[in-house]
């Protein structure tokens, strides 16, 4: 199964019924007249967020909802059949935009959310409900108002509490295979994360959603390696972890990289990505002794960073009191132990997708 984290689809709602024009004409009755009843109310295009999906990839497949009309009025006043709503199920975390992307129709962040985003047609009245007393055979009735229709993005923003950024290889999927459930794919070459990785993490009888995102170059903003599209899904986190390989590149110019492009998107997308508290972990700290790693912790802070937490995300040194600063973040019952709801591992591969 593929990750796909948006998508653009047709949407149409159900138009209403027709009226029905008809006579009463029955043997031994004396009075006859209209009897046309009116018509069906259409389905309406209701969307609503389950649990249990992570991704957009059916809407690669199936871009078109259509809802049914209503039935049509008929004699003796009978009433059109309304048609069934069109229900569309998507995962939490999925917006709903307008076809040019400026404006935010609807956005799911609860399980058993709906949004009725288009309303079916109501029926058209028949020529029974135009009798009047000087109108004894009318032959008027209505067509049932028309369908309702739009062309609509979704776009998935994974729900998590905590967030991780970095460069590439700054062994952030080691990091979330240590802490959570989540069985990320590690390799010793760079964007070995091609699409986002939920995990589960267990931490002092607390539990909360750690999100990992493929690593960011300089220029990601201008769509070097993987761009920055990925840094949507980390918008609803409450605390960022930024991760920065000590045996990588001068840890404060890797620091400074990721926050450039962090400003970047921020003016792109004009969202407040840049105002979350961000914990500053030097991973990979078992590579070196203890003289280089409190000489990169003095960098960092010089370079900015509030604190900065030597952990190894291969040995599980210095990672309780990371979480630790984590869970201070978090409220006192995450979304994940309120709702008691379990997020499941988006597989690795594929990454069919369109650019935001």
């Amino acid at each position: 199964m593929h990750f796909l984290d948006q998508a653009k689809i047709y949407i149409r709602s159900g138009a209403g019924g027709p009226g029905a024009v008809s006579f009463r004409r029955e043997k031994y009755v004396e009075y006859g007249g209209p009897d046309g009843g009116n018509g069906g109310k259409g389905g309406d295009i209701v969307f609503v967020a389950v649990q249990g999906l992570n991704t957009l990839i059916d809407f690669r497949y199936t871009q078109h909802f259509k809802a049914a009309r209503g039935g049509h009025g008929m004699g003796k006043d009978r009433t059109g059949a309304s048609a069934p709503n069109l229900v569309i199920e998507v995962p939490v975390g999925t917006q709903v935009l307008s076809e040019d992307k400026e404006e935010v129709l609807a956005d799911f962040t609860e399980v058993g959310q709906r949004v009725t985003l288009l309303e079916g047609g109501m029926g058209g009245r028949g020529n029974a409900s135009y009798k009047t007393s000087t109108n004894r055979a009318p032959r008027q009735h209505q067509p049932g108002i028309p369908s309702e229709e739009l062309w609509v993005w979704l776009r998935l923003k994974l729900l998590a509490d905590v967030g991780l950024l970095g460069l590439p290889n700054a062994g952030k999927s080691t990091f979330i295979n240590q802490v959570s459930n989540a069985q990320a794919k590690v390799g010793t070459y760079a964007f070995t994360t091609l699409v986002p990785k939920l995990g589960v993490v267990r931490h002092r009888g607390r539990e909360f959603v750690l999100a990992d995102i493929p690593g960011l170059i300089a220029g990601a903003a201008d769509g070097a390696g993987i761009g920055d599209r990925f840094l949507g899904h980390i918008e609803r986190c409450r605390v960022l972890i930024h991760l920065i390989d000590i045996s990588g590149v001068d840890p404060a110019e890797a620091l400074a990289i990721v926050e450039e492009e962090l400003s970047a998107y921020v003016a792109k997308e004009g969202v407040a990505l840049d105002e979350k508290p961000r914990l500053i972990a030097l991973n990979k700290v078992d590579l070196a002794d203890a003289e280089l790693v409190a000489a990169f912790e003095k960098e960092l802070l010089a370079a900015g960073a509030e604190a900065v937490f030597p952990i190894s995300g291969a040995t599980g040194e210095g990672i309780d009191a990371l979480l630790d600063a984590a869970l201070a973040y978090l409220p006192d019952r995450t979304a994940t132990e309120t709702k008691g709801s379990q997020v499941e591992d988006v597989p690795e591969g594929g990454g069919d997708w369109s650019p935001i």
